[in-house]
Formats: structure tokens, C-alpha cells, sequence
């Protein structure tokens, strides 16, 4: 399962009227964000997740069957689900496209697929993977990009280079509410650091939400201008959060903290997303697994 993201220009009213629960933006907010779909050219979400679900599939081989289900688009997770009823799939593992647990995330998508079986009278066994933030072949993975996206960097730039590791931004509420996302995204990090190599790194939120409520910060662009007073000119941002391009990646760091990057002089790389990695259906289907095996 992964966010969905709307298929053309028309589509994003509808698109965020749903993640909105059924508010729809208004006027200036939906220019805005088409302006923000069209400057990266359309979200490559869908076809990405479409090539991780066949990697896994290719990984599992024909015992298994890999369904997609999109949270706030086609296609929808009641179609997936609907499909595997029509398929008489009894036992089932879901697991969502993010490797770290909040009940603002992955919960919602669990409510979705509970929703749904609700909805088609479906019996059906599903055991859920709720995070993977700590999988040994999940920090391999953004290591391997690390050290690709250290080469954009000069032997002297990478003296003082800092790394700046991300995710998305959640209210601060879900702090009160015991919730584990930061801690895991921080676990993280350190895991990753160390994998790395790593001494020189901070973490920052980014794409925060613009309601009434405070969220989770420091945000990405005051890191930046903090970190260039303190004389760093040189970053590399790694965000661990999010494993596809998508509108938070192409447009949030790409164009976003990539301007501020240019009015503040500092020579900012992002590495590359996971995407289709070898690597993620490996570990899928070792998550898949084990959840088989606790049954």
C-alpha cells in the first residue's frame, strides 16, 4: 500500500479533497498545488510503487500473489481488497510503502483495509507489518545512496559536509499520544550514521501540514539557514522518510530546499530515492515471511 497521488492536473481537486476528508482546497490552495504538480512534472508515485509490487512479486514467486491498494486514489485499497476476495485469498500480510509507525500513517491505511473487509463481508486473515524502520537491508540500501551522493561533492567540501536526515511532518500532538514515529525516524538515523560513517549529521522535518496546530519540527528550510550560520556550505540531505519520488521529494527538496539553498549559497545534493531498489523486495519478502510464519 502506498498514499496515491492523482493521475493528471484535473485529478488533484479530488485528490485533496480526500485527504482532506471531503473538504475541498479552496481557490488559492488548489493553484498552488497545481503549480507544485506541474513543476515536477506529475507524481511518478503510482508507476513506482507498481515496479516494487512486481520486484516483490518476483522475489516471492508464484506461491504468493501481490495485490496494490492506494490510500487517496486509484487504485483505491477496497479495490485491492475486492480483488482478493474475488480470488478466494484467505491468509494475507499487508505492508505500507513507509518504514516508520505513527498512528496517523500506517494506522489509517490498517482502518482502510479493516473498512473495506467490513464492507465487502470478507473474512479475511491479514497479519500487518506496522514498521520497518530498523531492517538491516533498508539501511544497506540508503547507505548504498549515501555513498553514491557523496561523490557529487568535492574531497574539500567533504571536510565539513553535513548531512541532514528527513521525513515528513506529523502535528506534535502525537507526541503526547506516546506515539513512536520521531523516536523510530531518530533510530534511524542513528543506524544509518553509523552504517555510514557518519558524524556530522542532523535531522529535520519537512512538507509540515498547514493547519492551526503545531507540528513536528525543526523544519528542513530553518535547518539550512541555521546551518549557514554556522558557516556550512555544503549539505547533503537523506530522507529517510520517504522511500519514492513524490511531491515531498521532487518539489519539497528538489525545487523548494534546492532555491533556498541558492539564496544562501550553500551547495545542497539530495540522494537518490529507494524507488525500485533491488534491495526493498528483498526485505519485503523476508517481512512477508516472517509474518507467514507466525501464523
Amino acid at each position: 500500500m502506498a498514499y496515491g497521488s492523482p493521475d493528471n492536473t484535473a485529478d488533484i481537486e479530488a485528490y485533496y479533497t480526500d485527504i482532506r476528508r471531503g473538504n475541498a482546497p479552496n481557490p488559492a490552495q488548489l493553484a498552488e498545488l497545481t503549480g507544485r504538480y506541474n513543476a515536477i512534472g506529475g507524481s511518478p508515485l503510482l508507476r513506482i510503487t507498481m515496479q516494487q509490487a512486481m520486484n516483490l512479486q518476483n522475489e516471492l514467486g508464484d506461491d504468493y500473489q501481490v495485490y496494490l491498494g492506494m490510500r487517496h486514489w486509484k487504485p483505491w485499497i477496497i479495490d485491492a481488497v475486492e480483488k482478493m476476495k474475488n480470488d478466494n485469498i484467505e491468509l494475507a500480510v499487508g505492508i505500507v510503502m513507509a518504514p516508520h509507525y505513527s498512528s496517523m500513517s500506517i494506522e489509517k491505511y490498517i482502518d482502510k483495509v479493516e473498512e473495506a473487509k467490513q464492507q465487502l463481508d470478507y473474512n479475511l486473515d491479514i497479519n500487518f507489518v506496522k514498521s520497518w524502520h530498523n531492517q538491516p537491508l533498508y539501511i544497506e540500501a540508503l547507505n548504498q545512496k549515501i555513498s553514491k551522493a557523496l561523490e557529487l561533492f568535492s574531497d574539500s567540501e567533504k571536510k565539513e559536509l553535513k548531512v541532514i536526515f528527513s521525513a515528513h511532518s506529523l502535528p506534535e500532538r502525537i507526541i503526547e499520544m506516546k506515539d513512536p514515529y520521531r523516536d523510530q525516524l531518530l533510530e534511524t538515523s542513528h543506524l544509518l550514521a553509523r552504517e555510514a560513517g557518519i558524524n556530522n549529521w542532523t535531522f529535520a522535518f519537512q512538507s509540515a501540514g498547514r493547519t492551526n496546530e503545531k507540528w513536528l519540527g525543526p523544519d528542513l528550510l530553518t535547518v539550512m539557514d541555521t546551518l549557514h550560520e554556522e558557516g556550512v556550505r555544503s549539505v547533503l540531505v537523506c530522507a529517510v522518510g520517504f522511500i519514492s519520488d513524490h511531491l515531498e521529494v521532487l518539489y519539497d527538496i528538489d525545487i523548494e530546499a534546492q532555491d533556498k539553498a541558492k539564496q544562501i549559497g550553500m551547495h545542497l545534493e539530495r540522494t537518490q530515492s529507494l524507488n525500485a531498489d533491488p534491495l526493498l523486495a528483498r526485505l519485503f519478502a523476508k517481512l512477508v515471511h516472517e509474518k507467514i510464519d507466525e501464523k
